[in-house]
């Protein structure tokens, strides 16, 4: 996922959210205690290193990196490790709270983790980003291992990445490919997991759909982004939901028709041109437009605070499906909820990368490798279970279903830490 968190709204919105969740959680059981619910949502752990690095031209720089340990009551930390100038500590502390928030919500055994280094990969070497990554991963030392802290690809990282992290970890503490996650195949990485995002959000729009009485057969869906997630989810939410993708973007803008895209020629254009613009029987919007087009289901799939007060009042779809981390405002979520729009949050919809990681991860334990059937079933199973029980926690105490996700997940939290003895 390519979104990076602001730094102050970022984090206040996902504390507006917390400190919501924590509110219904005292009303359903006046004896919770709000003061430990709120410190248990503190990191426990916050790692800042300087990375050094021994450039090309025989210069020696250094770089700061960052690992937070959020919370590991429910088992070892995971979370994504980003390589970007705006990396810094508070926005490693959000998406670390968030990815605490996610692996409870669909109830696999990881606590929240995340971290990475604050540079701009486009600027180095191949030898200086492997060197460099190196360095990172001898840096955090024992703070990372499949018992201890399992990192995963994020921004400007990916498979290679990993295998880098993965050989150096094993050089110094024997074979254990279980450290990390998002590995290529033939280092343990599990089949499935470069679809999984966009997998879990097609299922999470299916469930929504179901809930909403709306043909996905009949329905036209807009997709902000055309990244990872989105390419995949556009793909099948046409071919396994049979519904009609209408429009997707790329940071530079947007192609829409309201009779549908053809999504392997625009994949191949975009690679082509470096672009979509041009790309031929579509109009050229931008951004903000796209979010505003008819359409049944929008799925902002790319920028971190997509939707604002601005344009809240604007949308048009029945149901938004967060395929990005924390792409709405807080003001803006109460903008939605008044119009009668139905949200399915980031901490659900996106949870598939984390899912499948988790397969890999179990994978690695067992030295049993998955076909690729057996993964997409688990994550089907896992998902709609999610959202069955995030659902049914809305309904029955009329809250929205992000502030429900958010409750069931602070909840799976603090009876694991009331159990371990907090």
């Amino acid at each position: 996922m390519s979104t990076t968190i602001s730094k102050k709204q970022g984090s206040d919105a996902v504390t507006t959210y917390t400190n919501a969740a924590i509110e219904q959680l005292h009303k359903l059981d006046p004896s919770t205690d709000p003061d430990f619910l709120r410190a248990i949502m503190k990191p426990k752990r916050e790692i800042v290193v300087e990375v050094p690095l021994r450039r090309d031209d025989g210069k020696y720089v250094t770089y700061q990196g960052y690992r937070v340990q959020h919370n590991d009551a429910r088992g070892p930390f995971k979370g994504g490790l980003r390589f970007h100038p705006s990396v810094d500590l508070n926005e490693a502390r959000t998406l670390a709270h968030l990815m605490s928030l996610k692996t409870a919500v669909v109830n696999i055994p990881f606590g929240g983790g995340k971290g990475g280094i604050a540079v701009d990969p486009k600027t180095l070497s191949m030898r200086e980003l492997e060197t460099l990554t190196r360095n990172f991963t001898n840096l955090l030392g024992d703070n990372i291992g499949p018992l201890i802290d399992i990192p995963a690809p994020d921004v400007n990282t990916n498979a290679q990445t990993m295998a880098w992290i993965v050989d150096e970890y094993c050089k110094r503490r024997g074979q254990n490919l279980g450290v990390i996650t998002g590995k290529p195949i033939e280092l343990g990485g599990s089949l499935g997991r470069d679809e999984a995002t966009g997998r879990g959000v097609m299922y999470a729009t299916r469930e929504a759909a179901k809930e909403k009485n709306i043909d996905l057969k009949k329905s036209k869906v807009v997709f902000q982004g055309f990244g990872n997630l989105a390419s995949f989810g556009a793909r099948l939410v046409e071919q396994e939901l049979g519904s009609k993708v209408i429009g997707v973007s790329s940071s530079q803008g947007a192609i829409y028709n309201k009779n549908g895209l053809d999504l392997d020629a625009a994949e191949r254009y975009y690679h082509q041109h470096k672009g979509m613009k041009g790309f031929p029987n579509a109009e050229w919007l931008t951004n903000e437009e796209l979010l505003l087009q008819e359409c049944d289901i929008l799925i902002p799939a790319a920028l971190e605070k997509a939707i604002t007060p601005a344009n809240a009042p604007k949308i048009k779809a029945k149901i938004i499906v967060e395929g990005a981390n924390d792409c709405t405002e807080a003001e803006a979520d109460s903008i939605l909820k008044d119009r009668g729009i139905f949200v399915v949050p980031d901490i659900l919809a996106n949870a598939g990368g984390v899912v499948v990681s988790y397969f890999e991860w179990v994978q690695n334990l067992n030295n049993h490798y998955w076909d690729i059937e057996t993964v997409r079933k688990e994550l089907e199973k896992i998902m709609v279970s999610a959202y069955n029980r995030v659902s049914a926690t809305a309904n029955e105490h009329h809250m929205t279903m992000r502030v429900a996700a958010y409750t069931v997940a602070i909840q799976r939290i603090a009876r694991a830490m009331i159990l371990r003895g907090a």
